[in-house]
C-alpha cells in the first residue's frame, strides 16, 4: 500500500497514515462483537438495579469482556479524533496541544473505566 518513495524515505503523505487507517478499521471489527454483547447482555439483565449490575461485572468473563470492550472503545476513539485534529486543526502549536489533550482525556478516562470494573471484578 506504500510507493517505493515513501518506504525510502519511511512516511507517506501523512506520516502513518496507512497504520492509522488499519489500526481504525482493526479496532472497528473488534467492536462490533464486542459491543453487540455488551448491548444484548445489558439488555437481559433482569431489574438493572444497582445490586444486578453489580453481580453481572463481577463475573470473572463479563469483566475480561468488560475491560476488553472498554480498552478498544477508547482506542478506537482516540485514533478517531486525532485523525479529525490532524485534518482540520491549524497551527502546529494547538494541533500539537489538542492531540496532548486528546490522548491524557482517553488515557485518563479508559483507566478509570477499567479500574472500575476491576475493582467490582475483584471485590474490593
Amino acid at each position: 500500500m506504500r510507493s517505493p518513495l515513501s518506504r525510502a524515505r519511511g512516511f507517506g503523505p501523512a506520516r502513518n497514515g496507512v497504520q492509522t487507517f488499519l489500526a481504525e478499521r482493526i479496532s472497528a471489527v473488534a467492536l462490533i462483537p464486542l459491543t453487540l454483547w455488551f448491548v444484548f447482555s445489558v439488555a437481559q439483565l433482569p431489574a438493572a438495579s444497582y445490586t444486578a449490575v453489580k453481580q453481572w461485572v463481577a463475573a470473572p468473563s463479563v469483566a475480561v469482556a468488560l475491560v476488553l470492550f472498554i480498552a478498544t472503545l477508547f482506542y478506537h476513539s482516540s485514533l478517531g479524533v486525532k485523525v479529525v485534529i490532524e485534518d482540520y486543526v491549524a497551527g502546529e502549536g494547538l494541533k500539537l496541544a489538542a492531540l496532548l489533550l486528546v490522548k491524557f482525556v482517553h488515557a485518563a478516562l479508559a483507566a478509570a473505566a477499567i479500574f472500575a470494573v476491576l475493582k467490582i471484578a475483584l471485590g474490593s
